[in-house]
C-alpha cells in the first residue's frame, strides 16, 4: 500500500515537472546573470541575482513596465465587466422567456470559434473612423466582445440551475422584474458570475493580437510591451530580463486565479447534481 502511495507521488511529480518545465526554465532564467545565462544552460543557479528584475523595474524613456501593467488592468477590467453586465440580463431572458435560445445563443457562442484575425481589418477600420485607436477603453471594448459568448453560455447555465419556483415565489410576494432579478436571481448567479469575470479577466490579460494592432503608445498592453525589454542595443536578446518581464507579466492573472480558485471549482461544479 505504502509502495503504491509512493508510486503515485513520483509520477505526480514528474508528471507536474514535465508540465510546468517552461514556466521553471522561464523562472530560473530570471534570476541568472546575463553572463551565467550564456554558460550555464541548467536549471541549477549559481550566483542569484535580482538584476534582471532590476532592470525591467526601472523606468526609462522607451520602456515603462508600470505604464504596460496599467494598459491590461484597465483594458481586462473593462473587457471582463461588460459582459457579465450585457450578458446577465440576456442569459435570463433566454433561458426564462426563449428569446433566440434557437438562433442568437448558438450564433453568438459558436462566433467564439472563429480566428480573431478575421475580425481585426474591419475593427482597425471602424476604430481609426471613431478614434479609439491607442486607447484603453478601445482595447477594453474589443476584449468585451471577445468574451462575451464564453460569458453569455456560463451565465445562460446559471440561470438555467436556479429553481423556477423560486422566481414565482418572489413574483407571489409582488417581486416586479427589476426586483425580481437583481435581488433573486443575482445572489443566486453570484458564483457564476465571479467565474465569468475571472475568466474574462485572464482571456483579456492574455489578449496580444488587439494589442499589437490596436496599440501604439498609450494603450500597449503588457502582452505587446514585454517584448520591448527583450532586444539589446546590439541587436542580440536579453534572455534573463526577457524571461523576468514575462514573470511579472505573469503575475496578475496568476494571483487572481490562485486566490479566486475556490470560487472558480464551486461554480463550475454548482448545479451538475441535483436531488
Amino acid at each position: 500500500m505504502k509502495a503504491r502511495m509512493w508510486t503515485r507521488w513520483v509520477v505526480f511529480i514528474v508528471v507536474a515537472v514535465v508540465i510546468n518545465f517552461p514556466v521553471i526554465a522561464t523562472l530560473v532564467t530570471a534570476f541568472k546573470s546575463p553572463g551565467e545565462v550564456s554558460r550555464n544552460p541548467s536549471l541549477w543557479i549559481e550566483a542569484p541575482t535580482l538584476e534582471n528584475f532590476a532592470v525591467v523595474l526601472t523606468i526609462s524613456d522607451r520602456l515603462n513596465i508600470y505604464h504596460y501593467l496599467w494598459n491590461s488592468v484597465s483594458a481586462a477590467v473593462i473587457g471582463s465587466v461588460l459582459p457579465v453586465i450585457v450578458a446577465f440580463p440576456v442569459a435570463w431572458v433566454m433561458v426564462r422567456r426563449g428569446v433566440g435560445r434557437g438562433l442568437l445563443f448558438p450564433l453568438v457562442v459558436n462566433l467564439r470559434a472563429l480566428p480573431l484575425i478575421i475580425f481585426a481589418i474591419p475593427l482597425y477600420m471602424m476604430y481609426a473612423a471613431i478614434g479609439l485607436l491607442d486607447t484603453r477603453f478601445g482595447l477594453g471594448l474589443i476584449l468585451a466582445v471577445v468574451n462575451l459568448p464564453l460569458s453569455l453560455m456560463l451565465l445562460a447555465n446559471a440561470v438555467a440551475d436556479i429553481p423556477l419556483e423560486l422566481e414565482e415565489a418572489a413574483r407571489m410576494d409582488g417581486a416586479r422584474l427589476p426586483r425580481l432579478l437583481f435581488k433573486v436571481v443575482l445572489p443566486l448567479c453570484r458564483p457564476a458570475l465571479i467565474t465569468t469575470f475571472i475568466f474574462g479577466f485572464i482571456t483579456g490579460w492574455n489578449e496580444f493580437l488587439f494589442g499589437l494592432m490596436m496599440t501604439s503608445r498609450d494603450a500597449v498592453p503588457v502582452t505587446v510591451g514585454a517584448s520591448f525589454f527583450f532586444a539589446t542595443s546590439g541587436g542580440g536578446v536579453q534572455w534573463g530580463v526577457a524571461a523576468a518581464v514575462m514573470i511579472i507579466a505573469a503575475l496578475p492573472p496568476l494571483l487572481l486565479g490562485l486566490i479566486m480558485y475556490r470560487r472558480i471549482t464551486g461554480s463550475m461544479v454548482a448545479g451538475a447534481v441535483k436531488g
